[in-house]
């Protein structure tokens, strides 16, 4: 094949079969949709390209900055076209949460901004975050930015209903597959190809998956996260189910080591979550003598989360594996350990109490200097699980308040400090966004 641009060889990616040895299933043909052949390398290409192309036509004289708000695949593909036209690509974030990506960015010569925001994603509801005012700013006219707007920008969804559905119902043979399995982080891949399936077969059934709680999958949100996505419909789903990063692992592994897919980890979760989703469908055609297809998307290659999965299963990297972690913890555990407080109680504890009681926020730096509890200290999520793998970082004598976004994260380090023997750490109940909306008071750095 010779192409004359590279934009010509985005998309038409091979749909290969998963061994049944593999997954167990014997009454599923199960199919993985394998878009980190992309050009650039991954399932973002194709939403990249249909949304920056308008865009580039329209500065053909070479000048001006394509902006997004992005961390990920969406900013590596979009900083390789806007170089290739000639102009600049910036990435607004918040928190840059692979070292790798923020690398490769930097080496296609992206500018990263890293605004403060005070929860991990943009929250268009929260006029205050200056991550939203951003965002809002780019959509007035006359800015400078040509910005490609990806969580709300039908485009993203539109390139999956022209390319990736379609190319998946004519590699099986015109006919589309009872079961879609799709990551939704911002619900283009899911959505677009959910709408050219259905076509084929209305009721092909959609399954989305999203991130455990507080838990963190690249590419994937959790279900909070996701309800402040433009794109996202629920209805475009069957169901909607959680991954944990334990389980985009074990699937990232399995696809690599038994299939020869260089998958990472947002591809595993996809592979784990439809084989967990197809064990029941899988039992009951076994009485009835069916057979049925599934298809799932491998969004993305491996070698950009060494650095995820070092942190997260070192043994894997033949590194001795870690002492006290987050990970560890079962979700019993976490209900039955960790104490949390609400704002009123909150307020009143670190007011009067006899300690005063350390309030530790582990929100981003940026997040913190925008707005944060007075006397708070902060030390970002990564960093305090890397302080408590090797004991208690804090003094028995000292009480602790934890303090995340939303009282998630912040609740699993509470029960595991409680599982390591501090008699009095407690979780701020709705974090930095309840003790806003209370009207409790916040500082800026």
């Amino acid at each position: 094949m010779r192409y004359d641009s590279i934009t010509e060889a985005i998309g038409n990616t091979p749909l290969v079969r998963i061994d049944a040895d593999v997954h167990g299933l014997g009454n599923i043909d199960l199919y993985a949709k394998l878009e980190l052949l992309n050009p650039f390398g991954s399932v973002k290409d194709r939403p990249a390209w249909h949304m920056a192309r308008p865009l580039l036509e329209a500065a053909a004289d070479g000048d001006g900055t394509v902006v997004e708000l992005s961390s990920g695949n969406t900013a590596k593909a979009l900083a390789l076209l806007a170089g290739m036209h000639g102009l600049r690509f910036k990435s607004v974030t918040n928190r840059m949460r692979v070292p790798e990506i923020k690398e490769l960015l930097l080496l296609l010569g992206a500018e990263i901004e890293e605004l403060p925001g005070r929860s991990e994603c943009l929250d268009p509801t929260d006029t205050d975050d200056p991550l939203t005012r951003f965002h809002q700013a780019l959509a007035e006219p006359g800015n400078a930015y040509l910005h490609t707007d990806q969580y709300f920008n039908p485009r993203n969804a539109e390139a999956h209903a022209m390319g990736t559905g379609p190319e998946i119902v004519k590699d099986l043979d015109g006919r589309a597959p009872d079961w879609f399995i799709a990551c939704v982080g911002t619900a283009g891949s899911s959505t677009g190809v959910a709408r050219a399936l259905r076509e084929h077969h209305p009721r092909v059934g959609v399954v989305g998956l999203v991130a455990h709680k507080s838990d963190f999958i690249p590419g994937i949100r959790t279900m909070d996260e996701v309800q402040q996505v433009g794109l996202f419909d629920p209805a475009t789903y069957d169901t909607i189910e959680s991954v944990t990063s334990q389980e985009a692992i074990d699937g990232m592994i399995t696809l690599i080591r038994r299939c020869g897919v260089l998958s990472g980890p947002t591809g595993g979760a996809a592979y784990h979550g439809a084989v967990r989703r197809l064990r029941a469908v899988d039992a009951r055609l076994a009485q009835t003598g069916e057979r049925q297809t599934a298809v799932f998307i491998v969004c993305d290659r491996a070698e950009s989360y060494l650095s995820y999965v070092r942190e997260r299963r070192p043994e894997v990297l033949g590194r001795p594996a870690r002492g006290h972690s987050v990970a560890s913890l079962t979700e019993a555990e976490v209900q039955e350990r960790g104490k949390v407080l609400a704002v009123a109680d909150a307020r009143s504890w670190t007011a009067t109490a006899d300690p005063r009681p350390l309030v530790v926020d582990l929100r981003g730096p940026h997040a913190y200097a925008a707005l944060h509890i007075e006397g708070s200290i902060n030390i970002v999520d990564e960093l305090f699980e890397e302080l408590v793998r090797t004991g208690l970082p804090f003094s028995k004598r000292t009480p602790l308040l934890l303090v995340c976004p939303v009282g998630e994260k912040s609740l699993r380090f509470a029960a595991l400090l409680t599982r390591m023997g501090h008699p009095d750490v407690r979780s701020l109940a709705g974090g930095v966004v309840a003790w806003r909306d209370a009207g409790a008071p916040l500082v800026r750095e």
